[in-house]
């Protein structure tokens, strides 16, 4: 029996529901030397509260992620590990979605991501600048600045050199 058909309906419209106003959709471009191309992408889904109670029910019900805790007392539930954002964080919302027009639109764009993520389309630099541009709309208009852009990982030449390479193809 699949996992998710194990979950009850009204506990997983709570789940939904929670998250529909309280978690988040992320993709962090972090700059690392010891990286071939000096950029670490990582998805996650997180949902940030006072109240670990409801993390650690919604941590089990989904049966993935780790539980933190930061010094002014706010705890997260993150996933970010790429097979658990694709075979459980992505399926749950699937079948238990969301009523925002706003999370169903990020979850989208979420979802695509982490799918090019896990078929490693990441690792190239077409693929990489293709969910940098994606990454660019989500969450958009939230008021966030971003440490790093699309511009700034992605420079002219590897852009230009992106366009020749997949002319040539």
């Amino acid at each position: 029996m699949n996992w998710l058909s194990q979950i009850k309906p009204d506990m997983g419209n709570y789940i939904a529901g929670f998250t529909d106003g309280e978690g988040s959709f992320n993709v962090s471009v972090k700059k690392r030397i010891d990286y071939r191309d000096q950029w670490k992408l990582t998805a996650s889904f997180n949902i940030s509260q006072k109240d670990r109670v409801i993390l650690a029910l919604i941590k089990k019900e989904i049966g993935c992620g780790t539980l933190r805790e930061r010094k002014d007392g706010v705890v997260y539930y993150e996933v970010t590990n790429i097979t658990s954002l694709k075979e459980r964080i992505i399926p749950f919302f699937k079948r238990f979605g969301f009523l925002s027009a706003r999370k169903k639109t990020n979850f989208s764009i979420f979802s695509s991501i982490v799918e090019k993520m896990a078929d490693g389309e990441h690792l190239t630099e077409e693929g990489f600048q293709k969910i940098l541009e994606l990454r660019e709309i989500l969450n958009e208009g939230k008021g966030r600045k971003r440490k790093y852009n699309l511009s700034d990982c992605v420079s002219k030449e590897e852009s230009s050199e992106t366009i020749r390479k997949t002319v040539s193809n």
